[in-house]
């Protein structure tokens, strides 16, 4: 690896361990590692890897490690005739995430269906004589609709392709 491609991995290392440390409740060091295993990919990285390109110390890392793969956020496999464990992402991990993206966007679906139909009613209740300003504009709840589905529709392609095994993480 370029040194220019190893500088921009280790920006982007910090950049997305930053993001995960918010996103997933994760102590630094752990995200930093699960940033750098996931811009690693399917080769996979190993404990002496992490101690060197991280600057910590082996009990940090060691610990931290144990703590991804208790999470189930990533798992090892081993080469034979070799004794390292090589980190990768779990795949399982990210399906669950797309699940909670599934069922969050389906609640906020249904929440909007009702306040939809809520505020249709109260229009078709106000009288002609009543100003057209007290009616509900509904084109926000329409909008936002369309877009609900259409974003479930392609996150749950996403979870399909990624079940199939069409992408390589």
């Amino acid at each position: 690896m370029t040194k220019e491609i190893c500088s921009k991995k280790m920006a982007l290392v910090e950049k997305l361990g930053v993001h995960l440390e918010n996103r997933e409740n994760l102590a630094p060091v752990a995200a930093r590692i699960l940033s750098f295993i996931i811009l690693t990919g399917r080769r996979g990285t190993t404990f002496d890897d992490l101690v060197s390109i991280l600057c910590a110390s082996k009990s940090t890392i060691s610990t931290h490690l144990n703590h991804l793969q208790d999470l189930q956020k990533i798992e090892y496999f081993t080469k034979t005739g070799d004794r390292k464990k090589y980190f990768i992402v779990n795949k399982d991990s990210v399906l669950h995430h797309i699940d909670a993206m599934i069922s969050e966007w389906e609640t906020i679906k249904e929440l909007h269906l009702e306040i939809k139909a809520y505020k249709q009613a109260i229009n078709n209740q106000v009288t002609e004589e009543s100003e057209e300003t007290e009616k509900f504009e509904l084109s926000f709840h329409n909008d936002y609709l369309k877009f609900l589905n259409e974003a479930i529709r392609s996150i749950k392609q996403l979870r399909e392709n990624l079940v199939n095994n069409k992408f390589n993480l």
